[in-house]
């Protein structure tokens, strides 16, 4: 009868142990990691066409980049080689992530710049009916950035009548 009691109080136990929530994580850092088909030839790009700041590159005897960072306006980037267990948008046909990339002022000339520096239009730049300039460029090495800058100041409810709207038409 013990024995039973013992393994009804562990059982007992082990549920209210089960209903507490698990305790979340404080987020230090969170940060994009980029595998690419060319690791050396895509921080040279992100520093063209980004204006980049390399922070670290850490190779494998054989030269490939197994792990460099940049910054692109503060926000820290890693950039990497690919490998079987990490392939490249380019290896898999395209890639479902958008990086979403704001600035304060003249998206029109980030995007020129990323254009000359050998990204391709997805999407051309235009006022948005959500209150922002953009479009979307894919780089050379096949990641998606939507580039944008805010044109006005609307309310969520302004945003979601416009696109109701537009959806209407």
């Amino acid at each position: 009868m013990t024995a039973h009691m013992s393994t009804h109080m562990s059982r007992q136990q082990a549920s209210e142990q089960r209903a507490e929530p698990p305790a979340v994580p404080v987020v230090s850092r969170l940060y994009l990691r980029l595998a690419v088909s060319d690791a050396a030839a895509a921080i040279d790009f992100y520093v063209a066409a980004l204006a980049a700041t390399e922070v670290a590159r850490y190779t494998s005897p054989d030269g490939k980049v197994v792990h460099a960072e940049i910054t692109i306006g503060g926000a820290a980037v890693v950039v990497k080689d690919e490998n079987p267990g990490d392939p490249a948008p380019t290896t898999l046909g395209g890639t479902p992530v958008l990086i979403a990339l704001d600035v304060d002022d003249n998206v029109d000339a980030l995007g020129e710049r990323m254009v000359r520096a050998g990204a391709t239009v997805v999407y051309p730049i235009s006022d948005q009916p959500y209150g922002r300039r953009g479009g979307r460029l894919t780089d050379p090495f096949g990641h998606q950035w939507m580039i944008s800058q805010r044109i006005e100041d609307l309310s969520p409810d302004e945003i979601q009548r416009r696109i109701r709207e537009i959806s209407e038409t």
